[in-house]
């Protein structure tokens, strides 16, 4: 009997053991199981490596800027938020087009800020994190902390194997998955309604396309009107 007291309580501790190690396991391999998140850093990488003269550091917030070929939009990320002021994500565009488009920028909701006569900026403040890094921040460096801490931010559009960056209320910053099979390769995307409040006529953004996007709403195909501005790299 006793010998068989000790083999249960042997055979209890094992089972408590390997489930603990299953645990630890799990959790050491959550960020290498975040395909979506890992891919986006691979090909965001890519982008980086393409436009290496449009990134730069944006000298009001002290975020790194990524530019258009055209300079007429910037996408922005930070590599501190605990100083980054406002924002810490942000896509900010020219506002010319849309004002001869007829918008009233009095119309425009609080999340919308014009810098000086000719910007709109619209973000995201993510939190008051102090992000620390192994040497230097760089660019990569910033966006791996920003998957890693805000997860949720980062997403993938399969219709147009897009990685993505969400800045809040459906304005977002997209780059292709793989540059070389893609001819949409970075896209600034606007979330149009509040502008068409404001008095915009969508069909008269010079050089934006309005158009609708497909994605994904609890496992529905939806198309939503976006618009659009998209570059090809290559």
């Amino acid at each position: 009997m006793m010998k068989i007291k000790k083999t249960l309580k042997q055979t209890a501790l094992f089972s408590l053991c390997a489930a603990l190690l299953a645990v630890a396991v799990g959790c050491g391999a959550g960020k290498s199981l975040d395909v979506v998140g890992n891919a986006s850093v691979t090909s965001i990488s890519a982008v980086f490596d393409a436009l290496p003269a449009e990134i730069t550091v944006d000298e009001a917030t002290g975020a790194w800027a990524l530019s258009a070929p055209d300079n007429s939009a910037r996408f922005l990320w930070a590599p501190d938020y605990s100083v980054s002021g406002m924002h810490d994500i942000m896509l900010e565009y020219a506002l010319q087009p849309f004002l001869e488009a007829g918008l009233d920028v009095g119309q425009l909701p609080e999340m919308f800020t014009i810098l000086g006569d000719q910007t709109v900026m619209i973000g995201t403040k993510l939190g008051d994190d102090r992000i620390t890094y192994d040497g230097a921040p760089t660019p990569i460096a910033s966006y791996e902390k920003l998957v890693e801490l805000y997860r949720d931010t980062v997403g993938y559009h399969a219709a147009l194997d897009h990685h993505n960056v969400s800045v809040g209320d459906g304005n977002l910053f997209e780059w292709a998955d793989d540059l070389r099979t893609n001819d949409k390769d970075i896209v600034f995307a606007l979330n149009p309604e509040p502008l068409i409040a404001a008095g915009v006529d969508p069909e008269k953004v010079e050089g934006w396309a309005y158009t609708t996007v497909p994605i994904d709403v609890n496992g529905k195909s939806v198309d939503v009107y976006k618009f659009l501005k998209p570059f090809d790299l290559r």
